[in-house]
């Protein structure tokens, strides 16, 4: 019995055929019908059986004891997928090619991902709801293990867990850290990275992607475009390596590392105010920006830029061009963490900056990912891998009615054509602070009341993603008004 190069026979009456998308199973055998006439006689069917299983979803395939066996990912909704298997006993095939058919259909399914990832898991309890454990459990495990991806599990314990874990980390024994958890964790991990004196080997080499397990789940939206625990799992355990940029935070003497945003002002207060509702969810961040927004309050600051474009339609067109461009991280010669274009904030100010007040700014918002949350596509002209990150300010001035119609807009990003909204991209700002008390987050987390200083790095970091794209940018590739 021949066997073609994508097509394995199993027997006279059973095929399974690669093609150029799918899995295809041709099943001949006969299937008897019950005949709908009143004699009730049984009729034989000889119409050959085809399923098709899509390639994306197979997740992995082998021969064990004369049975070979397919794992595959079954959608049993649109935002959830349960591992499912196949199995066919071989009995007079020649083993080898039948785990050269395996080996071939884990070629074309996988493409450029990497099959069986090593995977390093931190699973933060406490997170979001407290319910990051069951999630992992129910939702993301199974998919893991049968896509034979070889998994250790840790939890965290206490705050900056991660971040210990990731610095001493050993990244030969792994190729991907795993977050189910918030934002505060991956966070977290990028800054233990940054800490090693191999830094810039760790974070091109290990890839960080979350699992949402908090209540925001930027960087997860961002990634993937769901907060459901298997589909993002999916789309990590096939996910392509992706270079992203990472932004250097500095204040006093210390320095750190964002991946997710900055903020200063309402969104600030929202996130780091709301610590109390976490309760609620997703929705306590919308709750805190609507009690904010109400008040119209304002937080006063001095604040300079390395602004590179700040002309909403240049910045559309730059975004049309450079989604669907590839490019890789760049090439430096350094060990640590990259140096310091614009020096830190206890330096003078570079050369040609200035700092502009700012006496009734509600919101000043520097993001690095397009996604903050569900409802929150804030930066939809975010790339992974451009050397630039954007901004958006906004003033206590405009009426409740424009900023309750921007909140309302951010969900898919179309606040980003409103006249009030002031967009911009930057390679670095310095923010100084009036008063003397209130909020900065990075990333979610709670920083001084003080001045600091962000430069970005290009391509620094690594994640997972399908295609090498942030999701959420759809809005800037539709015909503007």
């Amino acid at each position: 019995m021949s066997q073609g190069l994508d097509l394995l026979t199993i027997s006279s009456t059973l095929s399974l055929g690669i093609a150029d998308d799918s899995l295809q199973i041709t099943d001949n055998r006969l299937n008897k019908k019950k005949n709908r006439s009143s004699c009730g006689s049984a009729i034989c069917d000889h119409r050959a059986s085809t399923r098709q299983i899509p390639l994306y979803d197979i997740l992995w395939a082998q021969l064990s004891n004369s049975t070979l066996t397919i794992d595959y990912a079954e959608h049993k909704s649109k935002t959830n997928v349960k591992p499912a298997t196949l199995e066919y006993p071989i009995k007079d095939l020649d083993e080898g090619i039948v785990e050269g058919w395996c080996s071939l259909l884990l070629e074309r399914a996988y493409g450029e991902a990497l099959p069986g990832k090593r995977v390093k898991v931190l699973l933060n309890p406490y997170g979001g709801q407290g319910l990051a454990a069951k999630l992992w459990a129910t939702q993301c495990e199974p998919l893991f293990r049968a896509a034979h991806c070889k998994v250790d599990v840790e939890q965290t314990t206490y705050h900056q867990h991660a971040m210990k874990i990731a610095e001493e980390l050993d990244i030969s024994a792994y190729d991907t850290v795993a977050c189910v958890s918030g934002d505060g964790i991956p966070h977290e991990v990028f800054n233990g990275f940054a800490k090693r004196k191999d830094a810039r080997e760790a974070l091109r080499k290990i890839v960080v992607c979350q699992l949402p397990g908090g209540s925001g789940n930027g960087m997860c939206w961002t990634l993937t475009g769901t907060d459901s625990g298997s589909l993002a799992s999916l789309i990590y355990i096939k996910g392509v390596r992706t270079p992203i940029d990472l932004v250097s935070v500095t204040q006093g003497d210390r320095r750190l590392l964002s991946m997710l945003s900055q903020s200063f002002g309402i969104v600030a207060e929202a996130d780091l105010g709301t610590e109390d509702l976490r309760w609620m969810g997703g929705f306590r961040f919308t709750w805190g920006l609507l009690t904010r927004i109400w008040g119209q309050v304002a937080y006063p600051c001095d604040i300079a830029y390395a602004a590179v474009m700040d002309d909403k339609d240049a910045i559309r067109e730059y975004y049309r061009q450079g989604v669907n461009s590839t490019v890789e991280g760049e090439v430096d010669n350094y060990d640590g963490l990259p140096p310091l274009k614009y020096g830190t904030v206890n330096d003078e100010l570079p050369e040609g900056w200035s700092l502009v007040p700012h006496p009734t700014i509600a919101n000043f918002y520097a993001g690095n990912m397009s996604r903050m949350s569900a409802d929150a596509t804030f930066f939809p002209a975010a790339l992974p891998n451009e050397g630039l990150f954007d901004v958006i300010i906004g003033d206590s001035k405009i009426s409740r009615m424009t900023a309750l119609k921007m909140l309302a807009a951010a969900p898919d990003g179309s606040h980003y054509d409103m006249d009030c909204t002031k967009y911009q991209k930057v390679e670095a700002y310095r923010l100084v602070p009036r008063g003397k008390s209130g909020y900065i987050s990075i990333d979610g987390e709670a920083i001084e009341y003080a001045p600091f200083q962000a430069e970005v790095h290009r391509g620094l970091g690594t994640v997972l993603t399908k295609d090498r794209k942030y999701t959420g940018g759809e809005v800037l590739l539709k015909n503007s008004a």
